[in-house]
């Protein structure tokens, strides 16, 4: 096999930004900066839904003493967006089990997504002084120094995730998104497939695929998987906009202008949309045929 290239450390862009100054000069891409690996939104909604949560807090009542079930809870109460409630729960966890590795990890995701990025680290750092073999826990800490711009750290801790686990379908979608930014589409692109095969029902690394395959011009590739990716998340405005900029490249105006118009009807004022929309001559009010 032969060997991947060296990442050169410069300073964090997201991976669009580096499409926009590449081959996608000139059209809008959407942000896989901060895109996890994650349920749809449906899903996300469903585990976070107010019975759910009544049902864990059931849990912790009966068992006040029971670090698992307040990190149960807070798993389910950070995918609802409830992050300090989320924070509070691990908090309850580490103090009742201080080595409990899983509890650090899930601060440290609460912590990154309210880009409280040093203490992410330090939780992760925690994790893994706990358990050397907790994959998630470099892939997550991987993350934070992908956010921070410390791409070389970053690379490593996703390798190291995935000699632990190699059916981590995570660590290959970050570890792509590392190729990508540095325009080594071939390696995102085997990555991401890789990943996909390993989580088949997650839109983000079907994007992230599609945006590479755009960039070296594979327009059929590309658009098959944002096709894809918009049917497995219909609300993502990320997967409408690339799937409309993979139609606008393959001169569809057709489905260029139903891509972009279904995500102006997720977010009206999203950017790229409003521009690609205007770009392919999109009229609000007239319905457009967005598939065969």
């Amino acid at each position: 096999m032969a060997q991947r290239p060296t990442l050169v450390a410069t300073p964090w862009r997201s991976a669009a930004a580096l499409l926009l100054a590449g081959a996608l000069a000139g059209c809008a891409a959407s942000s896989l900066t901060n895109m996890p690996m994650m349920a749809t939104t449906d899903e996300a909604a469903a585990a976070g839904s107010p019975a759910n949560i009544a049902s864990l807090t059931d849990v912790v009542t009966r068992t006040p003493n029971d670090p698992q079930a307040y990190n149960m809870r807070g798993s389910v109460l950070g995918a609802a967006g409830r992050y300090d409630e989320a924070r509070a729960d691990f908090n309850k966890a580490i103090s009742l089990d201080p080595n409990y590795a899983q509890a650090f990890a899930n601060r440290g995701l609460v912590d990154r997504q309210t880009s409280k990025l040093e203490q992410a680290l330090a939780d992760y750092n925690k994790a893994i002084a706990i358990d050397a073999n907790y994959a998630v826990a470099y892939v997550g800490r991987g993350m934070v120094y992908r956010q921070q711009g410390q791409l070389l750290p970053a690379l490593r801790d996703f390798n190291k995730a995935i000699e632990i686990r190699p059916d981590n379908a995570q660590a290959y979608y970050n570890r792509g998104l590392l190729y990508q930014a540095q325009g080594q589409h071939q390696y995102a692109i085997d990555d991401f497939t890789t990943a996909i095969g390993l989580s088949q029902h997650n839109a983000a690394p079907f994007i992230a695929r599609g945006l590479s395959y755009l960039a070296v011009n594979d327009l059929k590739s590309a658009s098959s998987d944002l096709n894809d990716a918009v049917l497995l998340d219909p609300q993502n405005i990320e997967a409408w906009t690339s799937r409309g900029l993979a139609y606008e490249r393959m001169k569809d105006k057709e489905k260029a202008a139903g891509s972009y118009a279904r995500a102006l009807n997720i977010r009206r004022d999203y950017d790229p949309a409003v521009q690609g929309f205007a770009r392919v001559g999109g009229e609000f009010g007239r319905s457009y045929q967005t598939f065969n």
